[in-house]
């Protein structure tokens, strides 16, 4: 079975839309979905567990399902609910300003993209595709991850076409479909270039657009390519290794956010100078947060992300 089209109006254009239907998704590939909310860190193989909100943009819809430590589950943006989460570009002008005050969060023109990914990719020109391919890009505190995939324009939220995107995982698969024709081996190197490329979010909306972004950049690059859908076996390959690789986390502890919290200890104090009065000390401990784990697709195992940082 195919992968659908964004909407369903049938149009070759409909992979070009800035805002991915999460409805769609769960009507159409409900597990694909699920993927795309699972969190790899904090999941286990009997217990699955999903990113989190991590913020309280969305707390007038539930005080307890839209908490900032509450999980995004795929009831919470369908049905009803389909349009809460949207790209930067195209929220209320206050949610923009709310969320730059709170979160510090921005968007980059695509210039300042492309004039900064120029500069690193100046270093690769001498690559063979495969050791190309295999280079290892994280981009940080990636929102909508602008700088791993331009589908959009951040400040207009324009489609980009596909010629003129700048991201690293755009160059990675712009090259690969320039020098390989078969499809077998195109299919192998472009999900070599999504398990050598990362990026890491503290906002679970925002991650997820990110995701999305990732996901319908390898169908738009199929597309372009062999003039047909990707199959189902296909996208849901590609959206495995974006679960892993577009992670959850606080970039500052290397932590999955708001998983630190603080524990008040009460000790009795003894006073000298009068029996019936004794004192309580007040102290607070810390209890450190849940490390976050990375792929490592070389090994096939998951790693703490700040293993080589200790």
């Amino acid at each position: 079975m195919m992968a659908p089209k964004l909407n369903s109006s049938g149009s070759n254009e409909d992979y070009e839309t800035t805002d991915v239907s999460e409805n769609m998704i769960r009507e159409q590939m409900p597990e694909i979905l699920d993927i795309l909310l699972i969190d790899r860190t904090t999941s286990t193989p009997k217990h699955r567990k999903n990113i989190i909100w991590a913020n309280d943009s969305y707390i007038q819809y539930g005080v307890r399902p839209y908490a900032a430590k509450a999980q995004i589950l795929p009831g919470l943006l369908t049905g009803t609910m389909s349009q809460i989460i949207k790209p930067r570009a195209l929220k209320s002008q206050e949610l923009k300003k709310k969320r730059t005050k709170s979160k510090a969060e921005v968007f980059t023109p695509t210039w300042v993209v492309k004039k900064q990914n120029d500069a690193v990719d100046q270093n690769f020109t001498n690559d063979d595709l495969e050791t190309y391919t295999q280079r290892t890009w994280l981009e940080i505190t990636c929102g909508e991850a602008p700088y791993m995939a331009t589908r959009y324009d951040m400040e207009t939220g324009s489609s980009v076409a596909i010629a003129e995107r700048v991201g690293f995982v755009d160059r990675k698969l712009r090259r690969i479909s320039a020098e390989v024709d078969d499809a077998a081996e195109w299919q192998r190197l472009v999900e070599l270039a999504y398990q050598s490329s990362y990026g890491f979010e503290w906002s679970g909306d925002s991650l997820l657009l990110a995701r999305e972004n990732l996901l319908y950049t390898y169908r738009d690059y199929f597309v372009a390519k062999w003039h047909k859908e990707p199959s189902r076996g296909l996208f849901k390959q590609v959206a495995e290794i974006i679960s892993y690789n577009i992670f959850q986390m606080d970039g500052l502890k290397y932590i999955i956010p708001l998983s630190e919290t603080k524990e008040k200890v009460i000790h009795e104090e003894i006073s000298l100078f009068d029996e019936d009065d004794d004192a309580e000390a007040v102290t607070w401990v810390t209890k450190p947060g849940k490390r976050v784990k990375v792929m490592n697709w070389s090994k096939n195992k998951m790693e703490f992300f700040d293993k080589e940082l200790a």
